[in-house]
């Protein structure tokens, strides 16, 4: 019978990667997780995590001119740009001192180096270039945003990695995309005090959205004073004589700007990880090909996370490695199920969403039921703020099962995790009638919407 040095040997430590090397260590298996930048991967250091602080930030700008209208009189205000960032680097590594404080705790070998296969049970460690094994070998290296090397001028630009440590805030930012990290981006900037431009090649952002949300952010964003540039792209990008950037764009418009952010789509980090000399197969994106138990095509190698490309949020990483520990450990094969998943689009408004949207609704089933309020917040009333809140049911006819809920408004993000519940247990239009609101709340929406607003018949509204 073959020895190994390992158990479990984890290359990467992100969400996904942690979880796995923590849990298979806590019953007493022998695991080394390494990582050669710091603990916490994408989401922690990266990500979603400095994102949300940056959006908290933002925010106290209209909180400002909001309170005039409750009878607060704020005196002069004025933003710290540095301070926001110290602030931050002080919370990423509060956190990545608790993913390491698990890991030991659990009694995991943790190993700061870059890991790189050189076969189906044997792993390089380059810093010191020394060779381990292990029986199973676990690759959780996420993935890291697009370059667009294609662009003329791309190493002029910056992505989301830099956004968060700028040395300065610039004045003026165009930022090419329309996903989630475009947008909330161009809303971050924007309530910063920066001139934001944002550019995309669509006819509208955030395509995979339900299109009620999509056009009332965009309108929102707008009314704002964002610049939206739709059915455009970036064709070349220079540097001015005074250190700016100058953009052209295929329709021939030129803009001036500090900054150009590309936030143009992400790509697994599988480049010089050693997979062809392990024999891991990988689709045309680079991501790593597994089954519904994570396992590759080489037996005693898996992958979760976004560098499978399945899904790209850190809890269906965390998900993804529970499963994985539960099937290779526990003796009990579970898949993670990628179905029904709450979402959420960090913007102002913020966007909540989970299950079907009715464009994908129309498409599968006959007959739709639409349930829609769009309506000024209570806090608007006397703040003075136009925005809208938009809340969206889309419901099955037939048997009336709910197969999306959709919310443009503040705090639509924690509504959604809730809502996602409610969904995933199945839950009928007649069970949302029958709940009580909750008053005076915006949510109470949901279940006052007693008649629809429109139907859906052969994928045409009627």
């Amino acid at each position: 019978m073959a020895t190994f040095d390992y158990d479990l040997f984890v290359i990467g430590g992100g969400s996904g990667g942690v979880r796995s090397a923590r849990l298979a260590a806590s019953m007493g298996k022998k695991v080394a997780i390494a990582e050669e930048f710091r603990f916490g991967g994408t989401c922690v250091i990266r990500g979603c995590v400095p994102k949300k602080l940056y959006v908290y930030a933002s925010q106290f700008r209209e909180h400002f001119e909001d309170a005039a209208g409750f009878g607060w009189q704020v005196g002069e205000t004025s933003f710290d740009w540095q301070a926001l960032i110290a602030a931050k680097e002080k919370e990423i590594t509060r956190l990545e001192g608790l993913y390491r404080k698990g890991l030991d705790n659990a009694g995991a070998t943790i190993l700061a180096t870059r890991a790189v296969l050189v076969g189906p049970n044997t792993i390089r460690l380059t810093a010191t270039d020394e060779l381990v094994t292990a029986e199973r070998i676990l690759i959780a290296v996420g993935g890291h945003p697009t370059p667009h090397p294609g662009l003329p001028g791309f190493d002029l630009c910056i992505s989301s990695n830099e956004a968060f440590d700028l040395p300065a805030l610039p004045k003026a930012i165009l930022i090419a995309g329309g996903g989630y990290i475009a947008v909330e981006f161009a809303n971050i900037f924007h309530g910063l005090g920066v001139e934001t431009t944002l550019i995309y090649r669509g006819k509208q952002i955030l395509s995979r959205f339900d299109q009620d949300m999509r056009q009332g952010l965009q309108s929102a964003m707008v009314a704002k004073g964002i610049r939206v540039i739709c059915e455009d792209i970036i064709m070349n990008v220079s540097e001015t004589e005074d250190g700016r950037r100058s953009v052209i764009t295929k329709a021939g418009e030129t803009l001036t700007v500090d900054q150009v952010m590309l936030a143009l789509g992400r790509v697994p980090n599988t480049g010089s990880l050693g997979l062809e000399t392990a024999g891991v197969a990988t689709n045309e994106k680079g991501a790593i090909i597994v089954d519904a138990f994570s396992r590759t095509n080489v037996e005693s190698i898996f992958a979760l996370g976004d560098v499978t490309d399945r899904v790209q949020l850190t809890p269906v990483a965390i998900h993804e490695a529970m499963c994985f520990i539960e099937t290779e450990f526990h003796g009990n094969p579970v898949s993670p199920d990628h179905d029904m998943i709450a979402t959420a689009v960090f913007s102002q408004p913020e966007i909540g969403t989970v299950g079907m949207s009715e464009e994908e609704a129309a498409k599968a089933f006959d007959d739709l039921e639409i349930y829609r309020a769009e309506f000024r917040p209570m806090k608007a009333t006397l703040s003075g703020r136009q925005e809208k809140t938009i809340m969206k049911l889309v419901v099955n006819a037939a048997d009336r099962k709910v197969l999306g809920a959709h919310i443009l408004g503040h705090d639509a993000g924690e509504m959604a995790q809730l809502l996602g519940i409610s969904l995933k247990a199945g839950v009928t239009k007649d069970d949302f009638d029958r709940t009580m609101a909750v008053h005076p709340t915006a949510s109470e929406e949901l279940v006052t919407m007693y008649q629809p607003s429109y139907r859906v018949r052969g994928g045409q509204r009627v």
